[in-house]
C-alpha cells in the first residue's frame, strides 16, 4: 500500500522501516500520519515478512511533534483525539521489537513516540523536548518514567526543558550517540538483525511482558519471566 506521510521498506532480513515523511512541516505528526502509521504496523503485526521496525524520519529530523494547527480547527479535534489514542496504543501495545532512530529534533509527540520504542538511538544532532506543555498540553510522563525514573522525568515534563544527544544518553534515554548521522540508520538495522538472530516467537513472548510487568512485584514478574515458559517447555517435552 502506498502511503502519503510515510515511507516504508522491508528489507530482506525482516526489518520494516517506517520514515516520517512531511520534511516540509518538519515531519509533524498529524491525523493522516498516525493513522497511516497505524494502519502500517497493523499489516506488519501478522505478517512474516517483518520481525522488528524501525522509526525514522526524513530530511534529518526525526519530528517537531503533532501538528499544531489541527488542534486550532475545532471540527478536527475528534479526529485529532481518536487518531491519537489508537496510534500511541498500538505502538506502546505491539508483538514485534521497535526502535527509534532519532536524528535532529524529537519534540513534543515525537519525544512520546521514541519512549514508547524499545529501544532509542540518536545522531549528535538529536533534541528531545516537550515545548508543548507551554502550549497548554500535558505530555506522556509514564513511559518517560518508566526509562529514566521519575524525578528526571518530572523535570522535564513540567519545564519543557530540551536535552542533547549526550544527556539523553547520559541519563539512560538513548542506548547510543551515532557521531556520523549517516550511520544512524544502518546502525538501527544492525541492532534489528541481531535483535532477530532470537526465536520471533520468544522476542513476542519478552516484549508481553517488558511492558505488562512493569509495577508487578518480583513474585508475580519472576512468575511470568521464568515459571511459565520453563512449564510450558517440560510440557512441550512431556
Amino acid at each position: 500500500m502506498e502511503y502519503q506521510t510515510i515511507q516504508i521498506q522491508e528489507t530482506e532480513d525482516k526489518i520494516g522501516v517506517i520514515t516520517l515523511n512531511r520534511p516540509e512541516k518538519r515531519n509533524a505528526l498529524s491525523i493522516q500520519m498516525r493513522n497511516e502509521i497505524s494502519d502500517c504496523l497493523k499489516n506488519w503485526e501478522g505478517s512474516d515478512r517483518i520481525g522488528v521496525v524501525i522509526f525514522t524520519g526524513a530530511g534529518g529530523m526525526f519530528s517537531a511533534g503533532f501538528d499544531l494547527k489541527e488542534f486550532s480547527q475545532p471540527a478536527a479535534l475528534h479526529d485529532v483525539y481518536t487518531s491519537s489514542a489508537a496510534y500511541h496504543r498500538i505502538i506502546w501495545k505491539y508483538q514485534k521489537p521497535t526502535i527509534a532512530a532519532v536524528s535532529g529534533p524529537a519534540l513534543g509527540g515525537a519525544f512520546d513516540l521514541s519512549t514508547l520504542c524499545d529501544i532509542r538511538i540518536c545522531s549528535q544532532s538529536a533534541i528531545f523536548g516537550h515545548p508543548e506543555i507551554k502550549f497548554g498540553a500535558p505530555p506522556l510522563f509514564t513511559p518517560l518514567r518508566w526509562i529514566i525514573g521519575s524525578g528526571l522525568a518530572s523535570e522535564l515534563c513540567l519545564t519543557g526543558r530540551r536535552i542533547d544527544a549526550a544527556e539523553a544518553y547520559r541519563i539512560g534515554l538513548v542506548s547510543e550517540v551515532i557521531a556520523d548521522e549517516g550511520d544512524l540508520l544502518h546502525k538501527a538495522i544492525s541492532i534489528g538483525r541481531t535483535i532477530l538472530e532470537a526465536p520471533i516467537e520468544t522476542l513476542k513472548y519478552v516484549k508481553g511482558y517488558l511492558a505488562g510487568n512493569l509495577g508487578k512485584n518480583f513474585e508475580d514478574s519472576f512468575c511470568i519471566e521464568h515459571d511459565k515458559p520453563f512449564q510450558e517447555m517440560i510440557s512441550k517435552m512431556s
